[in-house]
């Protein structure tokens, strides 16, 4: 197995195509490794070392995934939501403690204001014209002495943090080793080769785009089409051209992708994929079912996180089956069932924890969170994902939901998951997100938000009644909003926690 990101793309061919985008020639993988050689040199010129860390704000796009691969090699890497204000730039720089920043030269926004608050090395992004997708030469007018050391399996590749709905957001680093081994452990599920290419829609500053969609390209010797982002509206004409076998995408993507489908049947007929994932927030089963007969191909989902280097488990590919409403089978740490408070294994319904080679060594500069977050039984070292689920006979786990999702509703615990998949089975409804609401005496009650399909009239009343007649009482919400569009965090994900407040119900 991999222990670093220079052994992901070692020894593939120099004239494999691996990374592209629309109306651009390929990079090829000698390419790309001639690029890690000459950043890596930059970014030594520049004072910028194994262990130093460097903040990435760029565009989706193949310098974005580049710039990550090439920097990862010889230095830190800590890519950044460039839709940030000042202050939250300033908050995450600081926070990581970054030595220099990658931008975009001409790039005159709130990143670069943030970065001159710490004196950040600034590295400027030029791309010259014509030349082929990720290629690109790094600036900078800074220069010092610093050694020339390359990253090993127990340097860290890359620093994120944690989405932090509750509380303060948590620096998670990822080793070289957790990265490469996570990027071999999808590459080997998906069974991927030099022949397949992924579509990439997934923002690059997130562990799924990151990792499912490049870093387990890499690993297969694939290719990687990457897109400025997702749209809805240009899904199915980069489809067209980029001739994808594979995409990867979180469920929210997917029913954009599915309400436009209908009026691109050809070019779905056309461009058969091998399979499509998805990962990052459950998967409900009618969306499963439609996503599998609009494409012909199955349905891979993945569960993963980002303190996991992103997969932990996966549905296989056929002639295993998949299962819908499940996240599959352990697919590369082991996975395992824990008691939710005390420090032991147990069999049935409790919280999901996982051990392996892709966790991370602990959460930075927060002793609280590693001793809450991970403990020692049968001989390994686990971390508590907080998340609620079990497995069946046949070893495919289920999430019941997160525990701090799980809504207590006067002692009765309800699973949002559950009265989701309930709504979705009316007629009228496309995308449903339960919640808990605030209530003075029950400490939480059921909520719900919904998006209707077009045309559709259902109201708050027909909704209601309709899950009374599928769940019991104590799980039927009290109150449903029916909006245009649910709101989404930066990486597309609807987040339960804060959704009574930010829809102004409490």
């Amino acid at each position: 197995m991999p222990q670093t990101l220079s052994a992901l793309i070692a020894d593939h061919p120099a004239d494999a195509l691996c990374l592209g985008a629309p109306g651009r020639d390929w990079l090829t993988y000698g390419g790309l490794r001639d690029l890690s050689s000459s950043v890596r040199l930059q970014l030594r010129q520049a004072g910028i070392g194994a262990k130093d860390r460097v903040a990435i704000v760029l565009p989706n796009g193949p310098e974005m995934a580049a710039c990550f691969v090439a920097v990862g090699q010889a230095a830190v890497t800590a890519p950044l939501n460039p839709s940030y204000r000042e202050d939250e730039f300033a908050f995450y720089l600081e926070d990581l403690g970054a030595k220099a920043i990658v931008l975009a030269a001409g790039y005159d926004g709130p990143a670069l204001a943030a970065a001159k608050r710490f004196d950040l090395a600034l590295l400027w992004l030029d791309v010259a014209e014509g030349a082929p997708a990720g290629a690109f030469e790094l600036r900078s007018e800074h220069r010092a002495e610093v050694e020339d050391t390359a990253p090993g399996a127990d340097d860290v590749a890359l620093i994120l943090h944690t989405s932090g709905t509750t509380s303060r957001p948590k620096i998670v680093p990822l080793l070289q080793s957790n990265v490469a081994a996570s990027a071999h452990h999808i590459s080997s599920s998906l069974a991927l080769t030099a022949e397949d290419r992924c579509l990439n829609v997934m923002p690059l500053f997130h562990i799924h785009g990151l990792v499912a969609a490049v870093s387990a390209s890499l690993a297969g010797g694939g290719q990687i089409f990457c897109t400025p982002g997702f749209d809805a509206l240009k899904f199915f004409s980069t489809v067209a051209e980029a001739k994808p076998s594979w995409y990867t995408a979180v469920p929210t993507m997917h029913q954009a992708i599915l309400s436009r489908a209908g009026r691109n049947a050809e070019v779905i007929a056309e461009n058969p994929l091998r399979f499509l994932r998805s990962s990052s927030a459950s998967l409900p089963p009618q969306v499963f079912k439609a996503l599998e007969e609009t494409f012909g191909a199955p349905v891979i989902e993945g569960y993963g996180m980002t303190e996991a280097a992103h997969q932990m488990a996966s549905n296989p590919l056929p002639p295993r089956a998949q299962k819908p409403g499940s996240v599959g089978v352990e697919a590369g740490p082991k996975v395992r069932i824990a008691h939710e408070v005390e420090n032991h294994l147990i069999d049935g319904v409790g919280e999901i924890v996982i051990s392996g080679p892709n966790v991370t060594p602990g959460y930075e500069a927060n002793e609280d969170a590693n001793a809450k977050n991970f403990f020692e039984s049968d001989g390994a070292r686990w971390f508590r994902t907080g998340d609620q689920g079990s497995f069946d006979a046949e070893g495919y786990l289920s999430l019941t939901g997160r525990l701090k999702e799980i809504i207590n509703r006067g002692g009765e615990k309800i699973s949002p998951l559950e009265v989701d998949e309930v709504l979705l089975d009316h007629a009228d409804v496309a995308q449903v997100v339960t919640f808990a609401l605030p209530h003075p005496k029950l400490g939480e009650e059921v909520a719900a938000a919904v998006v209707l399909k077009e045309g559709a009239q259902a109201d708050e009343r027909a909704l209601r009644d309709f899950a009374a007649t599928k769940v019991a009482d104590f799980k039927v919400p009290r109150k449903i909003v029916v909006l245009d569009e649910i709101p989404k965090g930066a990486t597309g994900k609807m987040q339960r926690i804060g959704m009574a407040e930010k829809l102004g119900l409490v």
